[in-house]
C-alpha cells in the first residue's frame, strides 16, 4: 500500500503514520540548528508543506525523512540572514543531547576532549559543518543527505570527505593534550 492512495480519511491516517514516523528526527534536526524554543515552530512549518504537499512526499519512511528535512532546512534559511544563518546551520556540539547519557564522574579527558573538539568545529565552514551533521547526527546516506543539500550523491561523498578532513586538520592545530592526540591520531581511513 502507498501512502498516496486517494481518500480523505485515508490520507489524513497516512499523514498521522507519516508524523508519527517522522517527527521526533524533524524535530531534532531543527533543535540542532537553531535554538531550542524555536524548533517546534521549525517542525510544525515542515510538516504544514508536507501536508500540502503530501504526493511529493516520497513514500519510503528513509526517503520521507530525508525530504522533510530538506523542507527543513529551506524553512530555516529562508527565515535567516548573515550571522544568523550561519549559526543556525551550525550544529550545538555542547548540546549533543545523546552526550549527558553518561552520570555520575566527569572523566577529565573527556571533557578535554569535547572542548577539543567543540573548538575544531567552530573552526569548520557552515558548508563542512552541514555534511558531517548530516551523516553523523542525522543519520542519512549519501543518496540522502545529497537530496536534502539538493546536490548529487558523489558531490556530498566530496563534501563530506573534505569536512572529515578539515575537522581533523582544525584538530591537529589545537594545543595537543592526551584526548586531542587519540583524536587526532585517527586513522586515515576512518570516520570522524
Amino acid at each position: 500500500m502507498s501512502i498516496h492512495d486517494t481518500g480523505p480519511p485515508v490520507r489524513e491516517r497516512q499523514f498521522t503514520d507519516l508524523f508519527t514516523a517522522t517527527y521526533p528526527a524533524v524535530l531534532r534536526f531543527a533543535e540542532r540548528r537553531v535554538h531550542p524554543s524555536h524548533a517546534e515552530d521549525i517542525a510544525a512549518e515542515v510538516f504544514v508543506v508536507a501536508w500540502r504537499r503530501f504526493e511529493d512526499v516520497p513514500t519510503h519512511v528513509d526517503d520521507a525523512r530525508a525530504w522533510l528535512f530538506g523542507v527543513a532546512r529551506l524553512t530555516l534559511m529562508a527565515g535567516m540572514r548573515g550571522e544568523q544563518r550561519r549559526q543556525a546551520l551550525g550544529v550545538r556540539i555542547s548540546e549533543d543531547p545523546t552526550a549527558h547519557g553518561h552520570v555520575g564522574a566527569l572523566d577529565a579527558d573527556l571533557v578535554a576532549w569535547r572542548v577539543d573538539l567543540a573548538r575544531a568545529w567552530s573552526r569548520l565552514s557552515a558548508v563542512h559543518q552541514e555534511a558531517l551533521a548530516l551523516t553523523v547526527w542525522d543519520g542519512l546516506d549519501a543518496p540522502r543527505a545529497a537530496q536534502v543539500l539538493g546536490i548529487s550523491p558523489v558531490a556530498y561523498r566530496l563534501r563530506l570527505s573534505r569536512a572529515r578532513k578539515a575537522l581533523r586538520a582544525h584538530a591537529k592545530a589545537l594545543p595537543q593534550t592526551p584526548a586531542t592526540r587519540a583524536v587526532t591520531a585517527t586513522p586515515r581511513g576512518s570516520s570522524a
